[in-house]
């Protein structure tokens, strides 16, 4: 449903982004991550049609159009990473207008305020906003479609729980219908909730992509577990070595990185090996942390 096809897209002398080759299929929601300045903004307005390539083509629906052409643009709906409104338009004078440009249903303005939470606000100004309720109001404009595509760009920024759990919500709604998700996020918890694969952008260009299972993999091999013992036993951390290499002893401590199908066994070497364990603890992979490898200077997976 979306195409890069070798996307350029430079500003004067910088490349925001560089020969990017990307699909995302119907129905799938793939997050776009990188540090500022990597060149998500500019990808999701170039599938939006607000940019236009430098080189490559970006191609919207099945078969795929030029995202600038105006029924290619029909098909998604956009949220941009920084909503602003008129100031003197109440919440429900800015639904109205975009959903008359729209040409929808009536009935759409009072769906999207009650998915925003603004029923009690909507008839305020503006300009009496918060910023959470300034991007309640930009994701209830966002959905008034139902267009298949959708185009988020840092859509739970500045919502408060409750705003981010009706979001998540109406997402999974608008997923199980088929719709297709491209989103940027800082927030690894949004990322986790739902993309089913990520891509990386660095410096504007492709450094990484993974799919949900391959990230849950990779996240296993970086978990550890920490096993305390009643004294220390000098031969273990080479005995446990044999099946976790990277295991080193810290007073009377092993710690034992890896995934944790091997825990059992190495719980059973331990014994073997005459520990006594008095303390056990494990943490597992975070994707937080995995993110900051890939995108500092000479990181890897």
């Amino acid at each position: 449903m979306i195409t890069f096809e070798r996307f350029r897209k430079s500003l004067g002398r910088h490349r925001a982004v560089v020969d990017l080759s990307v699909t995302v299929a119907r129905g799938e929601a793939v997050a776009l991550l990188g540090p500022n300045g990597s060149g998500k903004t500019t990808t999701i307005k170039a599938a939006a049609g607000l940019i236009w390539p430098s080189a490559g083509a970006v191609r919207l629906g099945e078969p795929g159009r030029p995202s600038t052409d105006p029924q290619a643009r029909a098909l998604s709906s956009f949220l941009p990473q920084r909503v602003t409104f008129p100031d003197a338009l109440t919440g429900r004078e800015v639904v109205e207008f975009y959903r008359q440009l729209r040409d929808l249903d009536p009935s759409r303005s009072d769906a999207v305020l009650k998915f925003s939470a603004l029923n009690g606000s909507s008839n305020r100004a503006v300009g009496t906003y918060s910023g959470g309720m300034t991007q309640r109001l930009g994701l209830a404009v966002a959905m008034l479609p139902n267009a298949p595509i959708l185009l988020l760009d840092e859509p739970t920024a500045s919502l408060d729980p409750d705003g981010i759990c009706a979001f998540y919500s109406l997402l999974d709604e608008r997923r199980q219908s088929g719709a297709t998700v491209l989103f940027s996020s800082h927030q690894m918890g949004d990322v986790e909730r739902l993309a089913d694969r990520f891509i990386v952008l660095v410096e504007g260009r492709l450094v990484a992509s993974f799919t949900q299972r391959e990230i849950v993999g990779l996240l296993a091999d970086r978990g550890f577990m920490r096993v305390r013992l009643e004294r220390a036993v000098e031969s273990l951390a080479a005995r446990v070595g044999q099946i976790a290499p990277r295991t080193i002893a810290v007073g009377d401590e092993l710690i034992v990185p890896g995934p944790a199908r091997l825990r059992p066994d190495v719980l059973d070497l331990v014994r073997q090996g005459g520990g006594v364990i008095v303390g056990l603890t494990a943490e597992e992979g975070r994707l937080d942390r995995f993110y900051k490898d890939l995108v500092e200077p000479g990181g890897h997976p």
